[in-house]
């Protein structure tokens, strides 16, 4: 079996797939690695690096794809690259299957196996498997360096013979992955932090972590049988607003990673939240991709409304790229091998299995 990745467009991708450790590692079960050339050398990872495992590395993306059994990418290929492929190919990757309908039914229609793999159950089989969790920890990490870089005092309380410094105050909107690592690392860096989540479970997360969880009184429960965050109640969002509206008024520092899956995210912080908040606080958006937790959010933009920075980005993580593809592509090796039938050296689509029904597009 072959298994290949080609480049990405690196103005919005960093990331990559196969990282040489991984190519390895998909070589010793009998797999056949196939890269284009300058694959990984942006983030420090050689052709010769890849070469010394048995890749082979190709100057021709076009023949990489046609022959290949698997591909395995960050996202979509592009609509050239897609018309490259055939019948029987696997195609694995974070679609965002929500948002790209018509390119991925073209896929299923052309009998490719497409595999989505933010669509993996949450079952303790597919944690190895996870790269939600594993890329939105470093996201939650990177958001935070990037709001402390920004804001314009000191995040730790100090004491000076000229007089004392007060303890940035932190607010993290949302407690999934992203927001408890937030957390930890606000708390780490010696801020007060606070959170807020519509799933009351992650209340001892949050105090776990040293952080103060904010909640309206007779708060439900809104969570998935997946673990994920459900839209509220238009009574439970108006009690939760007046908390917000009166919370940020003393807050320094927001970072908002509320999503709801397959939706917009849901307008947390208002127009008129923002507008009572301290002149000099920060607010970033980790929702920004998906419309925003704010009133104001711009992608790749910081919007500055009466003296409070709005920032969000589309791809946080090209801030981090080696991290985030050394676990993105340990993910993927996890799947991929899940799927590897190695007595018969070849994929099998075993729809009995829970994390390939979730995951193939059907």
């Amino acid at each position: 079996m072959k298994i290949a990745s080609i480049s990405e467009n690196q103005k919005f991708e960093k990331r990559i797939a196969i990282t040489p450790e991984i190519a390895k590692k998909y070589i010793s079960l009998g797999i056949e690695v196939s890269l284009p050339e300058n694959y990984g050398s942006h983030l420090g990872f050689q052709d010769e690096k890849y070469k010394e495992f048995g890749v082979s590395i190709l100057k021709d993306e076009n023949e990489i794809i046609k022959n290949a059994d698997v591909i395995v990418q960050l996202g979509l290929l592009d609509d050239d690259k897609i018309s490259l492929l055939k019948e029987n190919q696997t195609f694995i990757g974070v679609l965002n299957p929500y948002e790209n309908k018509d390119k991925i039914n073209n896929l299923v229609k052309k009998k490719i196996n497409t595999f989505s793999l933010e669509l993996l159950p949450r079952i303790t089989r597919a944690q190895s498997m996870d790269i939600l969790s594993s890329q939105a920890n470093l996201a939650g990490y990177k958001a935070v360096l990037e709001s402390f870089a920004k804001f314009e005092k000191a995040i730790p309380m100090m004491m000076t013979a000229a007089g004392t410094i007060p303890a940035a105050k932190v607010l993290v909107v949302g407690a999934g992955v992203a927001g408890l690592q937030a957390i930890a690392t606000a708390k780490r860096m010696g801020a007060i932090v606070f959170a807020t989540d519509v799933r009351m479970a992650s209340k001892e997360q949050v105090e776990s972590l040293g952080g103060k969880f904010l909640t309206v009184e007779g708060a439900e429960n809104l969570e998935t049988e997946g673990g994920y965050a459900k839209e509220a109640s238009d009574d439970f969002k108006k009690k939760q607003e007046e908390l917000l509206s009166e919370t940020l008024k003393k807050i320094d520092i927001v970072i908002c990673t509320a999503l709801i899956p397959g939706k917009k995210a849901p307008v947390i912080i208002k127009e008129d939240m923002i507008n009572n908040m301290q002149s000099g606080s920060i607010i970033y958006d980790l929702a920004a991709i998906q419309g925003g937790n704010t009133a104001f959010t711009k992608v790749d933009e910081v919007i500055d409304k009466n003296g409070v920075k709005i920032m969000g980005e589309s791809n946080i993580l090209n801030k981090l790229p080696i991290s985030a593809s050394n676990l993105y592509a340990k993910n993927v090796f996890n799947f991929v091998s899940n799927l590897y039938d190695k007595e018969n050296k070849k994929i099998n689509i075993n729809l009995e299995d829970e994390i390939i029904e979730k995951t193939l597009i059907k």
